[in-house]
C-alpha cells in the first residue's frame, strides 16, 4: 500500500512539470486510493475555502456526494502561471505584498511535503491557489460557520431596520451614506393630494398632475436625507406609489396625511391637518432636545401659469422669518450653482419673496415653501420627468447638508 501510495505521489509530482503558456490553467492531480474530495483538497491546503470546492466541483462536473475514482486525474483549483523569472507580485498582477508572501510559502509547502518536485525558480512554473485570488471568506470552519451566520442575521436585521415601504420595493432599503445630518428632523409636505391633485398640466394627451410630480420629488428628497443621517418624515404620504422610475406618472387620489388621515376635500381642513401633524411631532423632538434650529419644514408644490411662460425654482418664506430666509437663501444659492454649471446659459432666474401662507405661519420651526416650475410649459415639464426629478432631490439635499 505505501508503494502504490508512493507512486502516485511521484506522479503528481511529475504532473507539475507540464508546460504552462501565459494564459494560467488549472492543475490536475490524480486521486490516491481512499481518496474523497476533502481529503483530496486538504492535502493541497485548500479546504478551508468553500469556494475552492465550489470551483472544484465546477472543473470536474461533480457535487458533494461524488465518490472519487483513485487514478483518475482531477483537476484542482490550483492556477499554474509560467514565472516571469522577476517576482511572484508581477507575475500574477499583485499590488498587495502579503498576498505574494503567501504565494511564495504555499509553493514552499508543496515542495517540502513532494507534491512539486522543483522550486518556483528552477522550473519556472507558479502554483497560485484560487482562493488568494477569487475567495471572499473562510467558512469551512465549524466555528467559522457559527460566526459566519450570526453576521448574516445581523446584517439582515440592519436591512430590515433600514427598510422603509413608503419608498416603494426598489428603494425600501435605505443605506447609511453618512452622518452629515445626524440630530436633525425634517418635515417633508407635497403639495394638494387626495381629492385635490392640484395644478395640471398636458404632455401630449397625458395629464400631469401637481401632486404626483411634487410627490416623487419629495420622496427623493427624504430618502436622501434619511441616508444621510437625519429624521424625515413625509406628511403626505401615499399607500403605494412609492419612487417611482417613470418620466410620466398616473394621476390617483389615494394619498393621505401622516398619521393616516383621510385628506379632507376643504383647503382649510387640509392645511391645518398637516400643520398639525408638523407641530405634534416639532413637540415630541423638542422634548427629545432638538433644538428649534434643527427642525425643519419643506414644502413643495409645482405652480401653473400661462403655457407661454417659463418659471425656474422661485421660493416663499414667512415674513420677518430669519432662519426661513436664510433656509430658502441657501437653497437658491445652491440651485443657482448647479445651473450655473449644467445649463447651457448658465442663467438662474429663481426669486426669493415674503408671503403669508398657511404652511409658513402655522408651522413651529424655521419652513421654506418652494414652487419648483411652471406644470403648463412644455419646457419647465422637463423639469419633472425622472432624471430632473432625482437631481432637483440631491440638488436640495446638498443644500440642506453643507
Amino acid at each position: 500500500m505505501k508503494n502504490c501510495l508512493y507512486l502516485f505521489l511521484l506522479l503528481i509530482c511529475f504532473s507539475s512539470l507540464k508546460a504552462a503558456d501565459d494564459k494560467p490553467t488549472f492543475h490536475d492531480v490524480p486521486a490516491i486510493p481512499g481518496d474523497n474530495i476533502l481529503t483530496l483538497l486538504s492535502r493541497y491546503q485548500l479546504n478551508n475555502h468553500r469556494c475552492n470546492f465550489e470551483q472544484f466541483h465546477h472543473l470536474n462536473k461533480t457535487n458533494q456526494s461524488t465518490k472519487l475514482r483513485a487514478g483518475k486525474n482531477y483537476r484542482i483549483p490550483v492556477l499554474i502561471y509560467k514565472y516571469n523569472g522577476k517576482s511572484i507580485r508581477t507575475t500574477v498582477g499583485l499590488s498587495e505584498w502579503a498576498q505574494a508572501i503567501r504565494i511564495k510559502k504555499y509553493n514552499e509547502f508543496l515542495l517540502e511535503n513532494k507534491l512539486r518536485r522543483q522550486n518556483v525558480v528552477n522550473s519556472q512554473i507558479l502554483w497560485v491557489p484560487f482562493h488568494e485570488l477569487n475567495c471572499l471568506d473562510k467558512i469551512v470552519n465549524p466555528n467559522e460557520i457559527i460566526a459566519h451566520q450570526a453576521a448574516v442575521k445581523t446584517e439582515k436585521k440592519y436591512k430590515e431596520a433600514r427598510k422603509f415601504g413608503i419608498f416603494g420595493k426598489k428603494y425600501a432599503h435605505v443605506p447609511i451614506a453618512s452622518n452629515r445630518l445626524k440630530g436633525k428632523v425634517f418635515y417633508i409636505v407635497s403639495g394638494h393630494g387626495g381629492p385635490d391633485p392640484g395644478a395640471i398640466g398636458k404632455r401630449g394627451k397625458i395629464n400631469m398632475c401637481e401632486d404626483e410630480y411634487a410627490y416623487d420629488i419629495s420622496l427623493r428628497l427624504t430618502r436622501n436625507l434619511i441616508a444621510h443621517g437625519a429624521v424625515a418624515y413625509m406628511i403626505t404620504r401615499d399607500p403605494n406609489d412609492g419612487i417611482r422610475d417613470d418620466d410620466l406618472l398616473k394621476c390617483d387620489e389615494d394619498e393621505y396625511c401622516y398619521g393616516d388621515y383621510a385628506i379632507p376635500l376643504s383647503q382649510k381642513k387640509r392645511l391645518f391637518q398637516r400643520s398639525n401633524a408638523i407641530n405634534i411631532l416639532y413637540e415630541k423632538y423638542k422634548n427629545l432636545g432638538v433644538k428649534d434650529k434643527d427642525q425643519t419644514t419643506i414644502v413643495l408644490h409645482i405652480d401653473s401659469r400661462g403655457k407661454g411662460q417659463r418659471a425656474d425654482v422661485f421660493f416663499y418664506y414667512y415674513p420677518g422669518s430669519l432662519s426661513s430666509l436664510a433656509l430658502a437663501k441657501k437653497i437658491k444659492k445652491k440651485l443657482a450653482s448647479k445651473y450655473k454649471k449644467y445649463r447651457r446659459n448658465g442663467q438662474y432666474h429663481g426669486t426669493i419673496r415674503e408671503r403669508d401662507l398657511h404652511m409658513l405661519r402655522e408651522t413651529k420651526g424655521k419652513s421654506v415653501y418652494i414652487e419648483l416650475g411652471n406644470i403648463r410649459n412644455r419646457d419647465d415639464q422637463q423639469r419633472f420627468l425622472k432624471d430632473n426629478r432625482q437631481a432637483l432631490a440631491n440638488w436640495m439635499y446638498e443644500a440642506l447638508a453643507f
